[in-house]
């Protein structure tokens, strides 16, 4: 049974994991490196992976379908905020395999018996709250600009932001907003939950030594949360389909650049 240490680490002491500065070849290796631990076995992550397309249309239907056509794109745009939660089996793939074993799909649920689960669930929570404020402040940019009457239409909503003065405006505010939730989430998990699956740190560690590396590295960690921003708009088309190859590569990726980013534990 998981013990409740969420601040602190499995020893009830605050570590702090050393935090290395790497360069943008480091990136683009880890990318590397990722797309390789994708080749070796696409059909087991093809598999595990269908769940971010279907996620995906079910958002798309869902606020088609309800009146909810405003928040269409910040749903979507959205999940790059869950993604670092979302691809938690993925790491937990990447680090048995990096142990030598010849892990499967089913592996990936192992993550739910992690001793570090308290505090992962606490930083999930807390990216569920971003997310949560997210689409509060979208609705109200677009309330700003539109007012509270729903779209007629689709088509009449994408004609009114893109040819409107209002939908304009909506667009600007909106990609400022979406890009400074994007800038921190980015600086507080980029390697918060591979450290939290290796050790368990405890919430505080991990989110302090994801900030740390940030600051250590801005332009690295800034040119991979645009690989991952790009790969993430490639990934929705079409119909989302390319999730499935996307998102193991980026978790895939993701633990090779946590790998490069944290020293290795002192024993």
């Amino acid at each position: 049974m998981a013990g409740f240490h969420v601040i602190a680490g499995a020893e009830s002491q605050l570590v702090r994991p050393i935090v290395r500065k790497i360069d943008v070849s480091d990136v683009i290796d880890a990318l590397r490196l990722g797309i390789a631990d994708f080749n070796r076995r696409p059909s087991h992550y093809a598999f595990l992976c269908l769940i971010y397309p279907v996620a995906g249309i079910f958002l798309a239907v869902w606020s088609a379908g309800a009146n909810l056509l405003p928040l269409l794109f910040p749903l979507m745009s959205g999940f790059a905020l869950l993604g670092p939660l979302a691809a938690l089996g993925l790491y937990e793939i990447s680090r048995r395999e990096e142990r030598g074993g010849e892990p499967s799909w089913q592996d990936a649920l192992e993550v739910f018996r992690s001793p570090a689960l308290p505090s992962i669930l606490a930083v999930g929570l807390m990216l569920l709250a971003l997310f949560t404020a997210w689409l509060l402040v979208a609705q109200a940019i677009y309330t700003s600009s539109f007012g509270e009457a729903a779209p007629a239409s689709l088509s009449a909503f994408v004609s009114d932001v893109l040819t409107t003065q209002e939908g304009r405006q909506m667009m600007l505010w909106g990609n400022l907003a979406g890009f400074v939730f994007a800038v921190f989430v980015l600086a507080t998990t980029v390697v918060a939950f591979p450290l939290l699956l290796d050790r368990d740190v405890g919430a505080a560690a991990a989110v302090d030594a994801s900030i740390r590396a940030t600051l250590a590295n801005p332009l690295p960690v800034a040119l991979w949360g645009l690989i991952v921003a790009a790969m993430l708009a490639i990934g929705t088309i079409p119909v989302f389909a390319g999730l499935v190859v996307v998102m193991p590569i980026l978790g895939h990726s993701t633990w090779h650049l946590y790998r490069k980013l944290v020293a290795p534990e002192i024993r």
